[in-house]
């Protein structure tokens, strides 16, 4: 049976992976951070990404590369990879929304709808459902939202003030971005050429309730790499889920 969706989900996505990564030191000293490897996968973020993208229906990327782009560029051009890669670099600094800007203007299909993700996330679910939540709502933009799990333990108490339970690391009761999304063709033409689109396109979109945002189901994967503790949590749970 056709899938009457198919037509209107993106086949082409920007990976944002010009970032520092300071807070993985050592890890980034000699590579990017899409370039870490998590233990015990043999595979660096970033592949990871293209292998899940592929999966999702998307034939065509372009990567946005910034520090140390040179390591990236010789893996990228190294790899069997399952997707077409485009590289891109910022001859000068843009900002988060300048430099989107800059990366979508190499896309392939300027006309059509298009993924995006930052280059340290590494997750598992649906972009066809997201595709497709963003178009039942007719946004121009949506954000991927998660509940990460605080790195703390917390306590239930009764209306009486005793505690009643101990929760280890429960999740967060906040949705927050999580550094995946779909945008229109149009959205490209709201950025800004230079500067933080979180600042100024989001908040416009938000306020002309064209801006939505998909709840990652329970249960998918999600994780944002910012830390060495994040590296190693997110082996365990790899290895806990046989990914």
């Amino acid at each position: 049976m056709t899938d009457p969706n198919a037509a209107s989900r993106p086949v082409q996505a920007v990976i944002l992976a010009g970032g520092q990564g300071s807070r993985l030191r050592p890890y980034t000293d000699d590579r990017p951070k899409p370039m870490v490897e998590i233990p015990g996968t043999g595979t660096p973020i970033i592949g990871h990404q293209l292998n899940w993208l592929a999966e999702e229906g998307v034939t065509d990327v372009v990567v946005s590369c910034g520090h140390l782009a040179e390591v990236l560029q010789t893996w990228l051009e190294s790899a069997d990879l399952p997707v077409r890669v485009t590289t891109v670099i910022e001859t000068e600094p843009l900002g988060r929304g300048g430099g989107l800007k800059y990366a979508a203007a190499h896309l392939p299909h300027p006309d059509q709808p298009w993924y995006a993700t930052n280059g340290d996330i590494w997750t598992r679910f649906s972009l066809r459902d997201m595709a497709d939540f963003h178009t039942e709502r007719d946004a121009v933009a949506t954000l991927a939202l998660a509940r990460p799990r605080i790195p703390w333990g917390a306590v239930q108490t009764d209306g009486f003030g005793h505690i009643t339970d101990f929760i280890e690391a429960p999740p967060t009761t906040y949705e927050i971005n999580a550094g995946v999304y779909v945008f229109s063709p149009e959205f490209a033409g709201l950025l800004p050429e230079r500067g933080d689109h979180e600042r100024t396109t989001f908040p416009r979109l938000a306020r002309e309730r064209r801006l939505a945002g998909f709840p990652i189901p329970q249960g998918a994967y999600w994780r944002a790499i910012d830390t060495a503790k994040d590296l190693r949590e997110a082996a365990k749970e790899l290895a806990t889920l046989g990914r």
